[in-house]
């Protein structure tokens, strides 16, 4: 039985979860039993274990294969993926692991390749994205994606710092790699995704053309090295977070199954960019453990309008920033005939936003909160109660607490760090480490737990709030005060297109808060000065008074990071120095 659910009431359709082969995947049509579990439900059923030896396009695609093949599974594709222009690809399992085969075989054949080596792959959202990333797992390589948003400088820095034998990228990316390739000794191979060629590239297409789909997948420990994500943190060079096969291969079924809400019957659509782990969290790891379809739309321009009416996407998951976009617009004049679920994560979203978005379409905006180093540590999961605001409650795979200085554990209600315990025993679903950085390894613990460097509240419930990063929190005349709740309330105002706020010295009270703005174009000539005192006035109303910006900057733009997030340390040093 799974939550009083008999097995003989279930559908031929429904089949044993792939990789923990001990609870029952179910498909839509038997959902709706499913769907009314609890959290605590959901916490004491929580059994996942960890084998010796793991591969996720062995041990979780190709059972997927096996299950088509014998008919007990829905007819959508493995992977969907549309343009603006009118093409299209929809490869079942099968064909994915063909495919995938072919591209090992380019991998460890073409370039001599052998597990362990490291590939950076920079490429858009096209096929040949998922399937190296497949093949990167078949062959024992390690992958290390990158944005097309990186500079010849920050490919620089990422050639050197892995030692990257390969690297996948197309026309667009090849002119500023071929710029700093003398700089790179260990960069061996430059594989160019494109039907034109290049001078010193061998052409991808071509080779996969050629390539035997025979191919025997490599044996991996669980623990050995899978992938490499370069973090954009707010402050330093990005550093190297490594994941074994297990942590994002196994770790992501909770995410999919619980926080995504998938079944195998579901049309998936993440809009996450290739470049970052949110995108394998998303577009391969949490719905293909549930044997979802992935959904992927290359738009010239972002509308997730087009793809949401156009399309039977079931479940969507974006950065608030969509959501923005979304309710901005009626979207009574749009159809969403086939969504039934929708997730956010990157960033918090604000409340208005979801409470907007419920108005018009009924449906709840379920947050989750992870960072690249973890899996989802906090998710309003399926059948919780939401409150807006809130990350949720913990995933049963972390033990998360908020604890202080001293690593005590705090109250509910006390502001503190949001840490996850690892001591007597770590999750394997966290990163292995910073690698080749031993110290910075050691840096994110504190006696029994990992520290995320970031700052929230545990409220009575059980809920997880997020104040903001651990740097980032202004501490003015004795209160404390997340830029998140400042910049929330600044974005309610129709004048402000985004904001970034920071600490700013102050003789009295130590340090205030300071709000950098960019206007919007009908607001961007007003009076600097009663801007500043309308704004001022606004964040009062709409949040605690003391937290109002008491210095304001109208800027052109914000810095940023190369993944989009404000460098607030840029802006705090940057006042700072004044002082």
């Amino acid at each position: 039985t799974i939550a009083g659910l008999s097995v003989q009431h279930l559908r031929p359709c429904c089949c044993f979860c792939i990789v923990s082969q001990r609870s029952l995947q179910l498909c839509s049509r038997c959902y709706p039993v499913h769907a009314s579990w609890s959290y605590e439900a959901i916490k004491q059923q929580y059994r996942l274990e960890v084998p010796e030896y793991f591969n996720f396009a062995r041990d979780v695609l190709d059972r997927w294969t096996e299950v088509e093949k014998e008919g007990k599974k829905s007819k959508n594709p493995a992977l969907w993926w549309v343009d603006g222009a009118g093409e299209e690809v929809k490869w079942s399992f099968e064909e994915l692991g063909v495919l995938s085969r072919k591209v090992s075989n380019v991998l460890s054949d073409a370039c001599g390749l052998q597990w362990g080596d490291r590939v950076i792959l920079i490429l858009p959202r096209i096929p040949e994205w998922w399937l190296v990333n497949v093949a990167c797992m078949r062959t024992g390589t390690v992958l290390i994606p990158g944005t097309q948003q990186l500079t010849a400088k920050d490919i620089l820095h990422r050639l050197q710092k892995s030692k990257a034998k390969c690297i996948i990228t197309d026309e667009s990316v090849a002119p500023a790699v071929d710029s700093v390739e003398a700089e790179c000794q260990s960069l061996k191979f430059k594989l160019l995704v494109s039907e034109g060629h290049r001078e010193g590239w061998l052409n991808f297409k071509d080779l996969l053309k050629n390539a035997s789909s025979d191919h025997h997948c490599v044996t991996t420990k669980c623990q050995d090295p899978m992938a490499i994500y370069f973090t954009s943190g707010t402050t330093g060079s990005p550093k190297m977070t490594q994941h074994s096969h297990s942590s994002y291969g196994i770790g992501l079924t909770v995410s999919g199954r619980y926080w995504l809400d998938l079944t195998s019957s579901d049309i998936f659509w993440n809009t996450s960019d290739t470049g970052w782990a949110k995108s394998a969290w998303s577009s391969i790891f949490s719905p293909w453990i549930q044997g979802a379809c992935v959904f992927v739309h290359k738009m010239p321009h972002f509308d997730p309008h087009i793809s949401l009416s156009r399309f039977p996407i079931t479940v969507f998951c974006s950065p608030p920033t969509a959501y923005r976009m979304l309710v901005q617009h009626k979207l009574s004049s749009y159809t969403f005939k086939s969504l039934r679920h929708c997730v956010s994560a990157g960033e918090p979203i604000n409340p208005d936003v979801m409470e907007e978005w419920k108005a018009q379409t009924g449906l709840d905006i379920h947050e989750g909160y992870g960072q690249t180093e973890t899996v989802l540590i906090c998710g309003n999961f399926k059948g919780m109660k939401i409150k807006p605001g809130s990350m949720g409650k913990p995933s049963p795979e972390y033990d998360v607490k908020i604890i202080d200085e001293n690593s005590n554990i705090l109250p509910p209600g006390k502001e503190g760090d949001i840490a996850i315990r690892v001591k007597p025993t770590r999750s394997p679903f966290l990163f292995t480490c910073y690698a080749d950085d031993p110290e910075k390894t050691e840096a994110t613990l504190r006696g029994d737990f990992y520290v995320t460097g970031d700052r929230g509240i545990m409220d009575e419930d059980g809920y997880f709030w997020f104040v903001g990063r651990a740097d980032d929190v202004i501490n003015s005349a004795g209160y404390r005060i997340g830029p998140f709740e400042v910049e929330s309330a600044l974005a309610e105002h129709p004048a402000v297109v985004e904001s970034a706020v920071v600490s700013s010295p102050d003789p009295i009270r130590g340090e205030v808060v300071k709000a950098f703005i960019v206007l919007t174009p009908d607001y961007a000539l007003h009076d600097p000065e009663k801007m500043m005192k309308e704004l001022q006035d606004h964040v009062k109303k709409v949040t605690a008074p003391y937290k109002y910006p008491r210095k304001m900057e109208f800027v052109e733009q914000l810095p940023k990071t190369i993944s989009g997030k404000i460098r607030r340390n840029e802006l705090r040093q940057k006042e700072w120095r004044k002082d």
